[in-house]
């Protein structure tokens, strides 16, 4: 099997993604790589990671997998939920308090950081437009983040992400109370959803 059928391969089974660490482990070595990306076999995304000419990057598989300490939030959430129509034009993501994310992830997407304990809280798994699962917080998380940083995200944003809410079939107010006690934004919850609900 020639080099470009094996990188065919992985490009397929990863979401598109080539990433140097799984090459390697078919045989495939940086340098082979990196003369490949010369002759335009394949093209760099970021440190690691490589697609073929022809592929579509999906821009979120490709930050979530380069750490497992970094989860999808705020207004990328509300995207990924269906509950905002508006493709953020930078991503956000939240790490645990004292996780340091690389140079690459923060030229690319806003950063929340979050303390360790509530770090994986609502984290779930949801298929980004390109379908592949990326990490995700479940709506009502979001929609705790979402107050929290509502200073930060502007009023439109905020409300219109609570009024969908409010709206959606599928919200769970008991897990949302659960959460918003545990990060301590029950009581400003409270005023926005008795006026929406």
């Amino acid at each position: 099997m020639d080099f470009m059928t094996k990188l065919a391969a992985i490009a397929s089974e990863h979401g598109g993604i080539i990433e140097t660490k799984v090459a390697a482990q078919q045989g495939i070595s940086k340098a082979m790589l990196s003369k490949m990306c010369k002759d335009n076999k394949i093209h760099r995304i970021v440190q690691g990671q490589y697609i073929l000419p022809d592929d579509m990057q999906d821009e979120l598989l490709s930050i979530s997998k380069r750490s497992t300490q970094i989860i999808f939030s705020h207004e990328t959430a509300l995207f990924l939920h269906g509950i905002s129509d508006r493709t953020p034009f930078e991503h956000t993501i939240t790490a645990p308090s004292g996780c340091i994310p690389s140079a690459a992830i923060k030229a690319e997407c806003k950063v929340y950081y979050i303390k360790l304990e509530l770090f994986e809280m609502g984290k779930t798994m949801l298929k980004t437009p390109a379908g592949n699962n990326v990490p995700v917080y479940d709506l009502e998380r979001t929609v705790c983040d979402v107050i929290r940083s509502r200073n930060k995200l502007g009023t439109e944003t905020f409300l219109a992400a609570l009024k969908l809410y409010a709206a959606s079939p599928k919200k769970d107010l008991n897990r949302l109370n659960t959460y918003a006690r545990k990060m301590r934004v029950a009581n400003i919850l409270r005023q926005y959803l008795e006026v929406l609900l």
